[in-house]
């Protein structure tokens, strides 16, 4: 999926999150499950990919995932519930 995507990775329901942007959504995905990308998300396993968003373009997928992250948690958890109430890993979803 080669276009601009906002996503959130978690740890597992309800647990640890965190906000990306990438042009190529199923190999950033399989880098976090992977551990490849080093930082937050291999240090918190964050590996279930829970929520993504395609965009037009980056300018616009980056104001995206500014916003998510300079929102509070509750709203991350209830973007994340109103697309994906299950928590179920969307990875199988997008390749």
């Amino acid at each position: 999926m080669k276009a601009p995507f906002v996503y959130i990775m978690a740890s597992q329901r309800n647990g640890t999150l965190y906000t990306g942007v990438t042009s190529d959504l199923v190999q950033r995905v399989w880098q976090h499950r992977e551990g490849l990308a080093e930082g937050f998300t291999r240090q918190y396993r964050c590996k279930l990919l829970v929520w993504y968003e395609q965009h037009e373009s980056m300018n616009s997928a980056i104001l995206r995932e500014k916003q998510i992250k300079s929102g509070s948690r509750a709203k991350k958890l209830a973007l994340i519930e109103a697309q994906n109430p299950n928590w179920q890993d969307l990875y199988p979803e997008i390749l």
